[in-house]
């Protein structure tokens, strides 16, 4: 029998955290599977509503109406189950980190997860249906506008994502001024520089239209001000935690 601290016992944990991890995306897609259709119904609503009259959502491929809607669904049970999966993550960290190092971990944690579907939801609710009706209004005249509901579960997965992960800059901020590779101040006087940043990423990761850049570039600059407060918080706990330590 391994003992408690050797390799063996922590790569068996591993395994057991993974399979848990796997077990609970698993379990949520058998509870959405039935309901495939109807999610990707749900997911086209905000291009189906910008659509002209008597246009449609097409399928270029014979298995596109059988595969769009189970890889959403998949992708969706991933994204539903993160939290899971993140506790199986921090259940196998934790032991190892110091009490101070948890204290700070754990509410990442949580705050990354809310973040990233706040970024997914503002993508939904405001994003999509700002760009959809940009699109289809600027269509030339006698092109009909058929969308493959293929192409349009990678491009709104793209964009879920970006805008996911875009919304996790409080996050990064806070780890960077915890580690010491910045400071509160450094960011501070970087602000120009970052506003021109977030600009130039929303340019890159949306669609090439002024209305989903400008979308995705606000929010970003909002988080990273919002972002250096908090590491201001935490830089501060830390060099008082430093100085009880050196009393």
């Amino acid at each position: 029998m391994a003992e408690p601290n050797s390799l063996i016992a922590h790569l068996i944990e591993l395994r057991s955290r993974v399979l848990y991890a796997v077990v609970s995306v698993f379990v949520v897609f058998l509870c959405l599977v039935y309901f495939a259709q109807d999610l990707y119904h749900w997911l086209a609503t905000p291009l189906l509503d910008t659509l002209p009259e008597n246009a449609q959502m097409i399928a270029t491929d014979v298995a596109s109406p059988f595969f769009a809607p189970f890889k959403l669904t998949m992708v969706l049970s991933f994204f539903i189950a993160i939290p899971v999966v993140l506790y199986q993550i921090w259940g196998f960290v934790a032991p190892g980190l110091y009490k101070n190092e948890k204290r700070l971990v754990a509410p990442l944690l949580f705050s990354s997860t809310l973040l990233f579907y706040l970024g997914m939801a503002f993508a939904y609710y405001v994003v999509f249906p700002l760009a959809f009706s940009f699109f289809t209004s600027v269509a030339p005249e006698g092109v009909v506008i058929n969308t493959d509901i293929s192409s349009y579960l990678n491009f709104v997965l793209k964009i879920f994502f970006a805008f996911g992960l875009s919304f996790e800059i409080p996050v990064a901020i806070v780890l960077m001024c915890w580690t010491g590779v910045t400071t509160p101040d450094a960011l501070r006087a970087k602000r120009p520089y970052v506003i021109v940043g977030v600009f130039v990423v929303g340019m890159l990761l949306t669609p090439p239209d002024i209305i989903s850049q400008t979308l995705l570039a606000i929010p970003m600059w909002i988080l990273f001000e919002f972002g250096i407060v908090i590491g201001s918080i935490y830089t501060r706990k830390k060099a008082e935690q430093e100085q009880q330590d050196d009393l």
